[in-house]
Order: C-alpha cells, then sequence, then structure tokens
C-alpha cells in the first residue's frame, strides 16, 4: 500500500531542507520525494529526475515511530492530495 509522509527536519543547517515530503511504495522505499527549504524553494526527485543534492532514498524509509526515535525529526502521514498539491508546485517551479 503506498503511503505519504511529511516530516519536519529541525535543525540549523542553512543549506538543507526543512522539509520532506515523501510517497512510499508497497516495498518500504520512496517513489517521489519532495524537500523544502527555508528560502521558500523546494527540489523534487522520482525515478527519472534528481536535483542537485535531491534525490530518492537508497534504504527503506522506516515507520513514522522509527522515524520520530531520533529528536531532530517530526513526521507525520499525510493524505495522498496533501502529497499531490505540494508535488505539482515543486514541478511547476523547474527548481527541483
Amino acid at each position: 500500500m503506498v503511503w505519504y509522509l511529511r516530516v519536519e527536519w529541525v535543525h540549523s543547517f542553512s543549506e538543507e531542507p526543512v522539509e520532506i515530503y515523501s510517497e512510499v511504495g508497497d516495498d518500504g522505499y520512496e517513489v517521489r520525494k519532495i524537500e523544502l527549504f527555508r528560502d521558500g524553494h523546494l527540489q523534487y526527485a522520482d525515478e527519472r529526475h534528481e536535483a542537485a543534492g535531491t534525490s530518492l532514498s537508497e534504504t527503506p524509509v522506516g515507520t513514522v515511530a522509527e522515524i520520530a526515535a531520533d529528536e531532530e525529526f517530526r513526521p507525520r502521514t499525510i493524505t495522498g492530495q496533501e502529497f499531490e498539491e505540494i508535488w505539482a508546485r515543486a514541478v511547476a517551479t523547474r527548481d527541483g
């Protein structure tokens, strides 16, 4: 079953994203990913496209509980519609 994830990344690195959105496939691997940066720009990746620094993970995503075990990360599941809305924004910018 495909599911969708939003992770807030709490850190002070200026060049890293502050939010990461993932579409996770049946096998636990990312199918599509969007990264939102402090300045508001979006970068995205899927099986055909990667942006500088934004690519699909080479390891399974893990569960929400596993991700939340690291205090830097605040994960929550989101709806497919929420993911599609930010995906459309990311693709439309062509920054990613």
